[in-house]
């Protein structure tokens, strides 16, 4: 590793905590120092130096402007005749520090946007980037996006599926567009969830989902066991086409956001609470009758929110059980403490993967393929 003796300026060490730029002119000094001791090293001369081992002669210097995590420094690189120079200080026509690019890119893949970012450097480093520089860093993420998201499954098997969508704004053609990003979660066998894929679609329909189902199977997804999604008509039709056999259960976080869209704002809070004894209630005999009490005691309070209810209740409890035992019933896991809780959890849901402990997961033949019981089975769900 090569040393470098470099002098510090003294008038530059009591700016260092004076000016706002005094770490960069520090910074500064000690790299053009290095750039002439690494030229030195080059040419195996000093300047003004006579010797026969000399590789070339200094011909002046060219300035360099480079874009840092402390500011902008004004470095000046020198140039040889008869010889050439390099530094590995920086790459060749680069204009600004690879780790401040990396921050940018962080940021918006954090969901910071170009706009923001800009503002943010600018603040804390001094330097400007338009919005469109960083846009053109972020999309040498789109290769490694892609290679993940063509990643083959073939290596596990996934029993349980979560999916769902969010809407976003993508500009597109010179305007900002919305845009549903399809989203598959799958849940191993040893318990643990992993994003399995993602795709940008116009919409959330059948052929979409589909299209995306399909994506998944040809990288090699298979023993797919129970599905989990709210009951968007085109993706329950989509997974009744493309996972035949497999068990589809409504979400129930979902299923509570939709209950308590459609409750009167002073009943919300009383409502949550009760739905919550249903959905937490030991057996399926005990969260029917809670239930039955439940539409009886607001069917005239809340009509609206009774009868989503009752249309969609065996489609949350009945489509599960096999999850019944491992205290699993929704993709986000537990149900919230509050209604706000519940729309947060349904707008961008994730599962706790320390509620699943390892299955060995047995298809019930006495479910049909939207997972509710045939009137011939037994009603109880607990061993």
């Amino acid at each position: 590793m090569a040393q470098y003796q470099v002098t510090i300026d003294g008038e530059i060490l009591q700016q260092l905590f004076v000016r706002d730029d005094g770490l960069a002119r520090l910074v500064e000094q000690v790299i053009n120092q290095i750039l002439e001791a690494q030229v030195t090293e080059q040419l195996k001369a000093e300047r003004y130096e006579r010797t026969e081992e000399r590789q070339g002669y200094r011909n002046g210097h060219r300035p360099r402007l480079l874009k840092t995590r402390v500011g902008e420094l004004n470095l000046q690189v020198p140039r040889v005749r008869r010889g050439s120079f390099s530094t590995d200080l920086f790459e060749r026509y680069q204009r600004s520090e690879q780790a401040l690019l990396l921050a940018m890119v962080e940021m918006v893949v954090n969901g910071v946007s170009t706009r923001k970012v800009r503002a943010i450097v600018e603040e804390l480093c001094g330097t400007e980037f338009s919005r469109s520089t960083v846009s053109e860093l972020c999309k040498g993420l789109d290769a490694i996006v892609q290679e993940w998201n063509d990643r083959d499954l073939s290596g596990g098997r996934y029993p349980f599926l979560l999916v769902d969508a969010i809407v976003i704004r993508v500009r597109k053609g010179g305007r900002v567009r919305l845009c549903s990003v399809l989203i598959a979660t799958g849940v191993n066998q040893e318990g643990y969830r992993e994003i399995l894929g993602l795709m940008i679609g116009d919409s959330e329909s059948e052929n979409s989902w589909k299209e995306f189902f399909n994506r998944l199977k040809d990288r090699g997804l298979t023993g797919v066991d129970l599905v989990v999604s709210d009951e968007h008509k085109g993706l329950v039709k989509a997974i009744e086409t493309c996972f035949q056999g497999a068990t589809w259960q409504r979400c129930q976080t979902h299923f509570i956001r939709n209950i308590l869209d459609a409750c009167p704002k002073s009943l919300e809070r009383e409502l949550h609470q009760r739905l919550r004894l249903v959905f937490d209630a030991p057996d399926w005999e005990t969260a029917r009758r809670l239930k039955e009490e439940l539409v009886r005691d607001y069917a005239e309070r809340a009509p609206r929110a009774v009868e989503i209810l009752e249309s969609g209740f065996e489609d949350v409890d009945d489509g599960a059980p096999v999850l019944r035992h491992v205290g699993v019933f929704a993709m986000e896991g537990p149900i919230g403490d509050s209604p706000e809780e519940d729309r947060n959890k349904a707008a961008g849901g994730s599962m706790t993967a320390q509620t699943l402990p390892e299955v060995a997961f047995t298809p019930d033949p006495g479910l049909d393929p939207r997972g509710r019981r045939q009137p011939a089975a037994s009603t109880s769900r607990r061993p």
